[in-house]
């Protein structure tokens, strides 16, 4: 797909690694539309970029119907998704202390998989009911965030470690779900990111993680995780698969 002048709605874009592919897909010409909770900020990363900002919140499917209504009605239909929405809580299934509250699961579940189903078929549809694209039929690109963590998760992570992997056994049937509509479908399960969402995890945690990445041994930057979203976007030939971007980072028994 060429990205240039397409509509490319991104949720969890106003910071992380949304907002890093909110500045790479803006330089590549997309017409950028940062779907995010926080108003304030959304609204302060679009700024920069010439973007749209638009309140969503990917967990309230009446607020994800209102959000992609107004992408549609205002500029047009989506040509490409970014599930970049996403959550953690660092809980442990059980321990002396107590048990992992099923309210922290559930929450987990609803924004990092469920919300990212909800916003996939809402973009799906828009881009069905569009005019292909080019001589291959080509309609549009939903690509999903997932983790590495949806592999081998530490300790602690057994809530999100779910909700990612429920994000990579979407990908192959959402792919042949939308096949036949020319819409591609891929998920990136980034390993260790220099996110806000890193702050939460102790810091003597992350230096231990670091300790097990080969190389580059260091923490991925947002906009190295927005390259790899707009070479997505661009390579017709990538359709149903799960990439690592991870620097071979394995996560064992942390």
């Amino acid at each position: 797909m060429d990205l240039n002048n397409q509509i490319v709605a991104i949720t969890g874009g106003a910071s992380g690694l949304g907002a890093g592919a909110a500045r790479v897909l803006s330089a590549a010409g997309a017409r950028v539309v940062i779907l995010d909770r926080n108003e304030s900020l959304a609204r302060e990363t679009a700024k920069t970029l010439g973007a749209t900002a638009i309140v969503c919140d990917v967990a309230n499917e009446d607020s994800v119907f209102a959000a992609f209504e107004k992408i549609n009605s205002e500029l047009g239909p989506v040509r490409a998704l970014l599930n970049a929405a996403g959550v953690d809580v660092i809980a442990k299934t059980a321990s002396r202390k107590g048990i992992h509250t099923l309210d922290d699961f559930q929450h987990m579940l609803n924004v990092n998989l469920t919300g990212t189903f909800s916003c996939a078929r809402v973009a799906a549809k828009q881009m069905i009911d569009a005019d292909p694209l080019d001589e291959d039929g080509e309609r549009g690109v939903i690509i999903n965030v997932a983790s590495i963590a949806g592999y081998e998760s530490p300790a602690g992570q057994v809530a999100y470690g779910a909700s990612k992997a429920g994000v990579i056994g979407m990908t192959l049937p959402m792919a042949r779900d939308l096949a036949k509509y020319g819409i591609r479908v891929m998920t990136i399960a980034p390993g260790a990111f220099e996110t806000p969402l890193t702050k939460t995890v102790p810091e003597e945690l992350w230096n231990e993680i670091i300790e097990e990445i080969p190389f580059p041994k260091r923490l991925g930057q947002p906009d190295e995780f927005g390259a790899l979203v707009r070479d997505i976007c661009r390579n017709k030939m990538l359709n149903g698969e799960v990439i690592r971007l991870d620097a071979s980072l394995r996560m064992f028994n942390q």
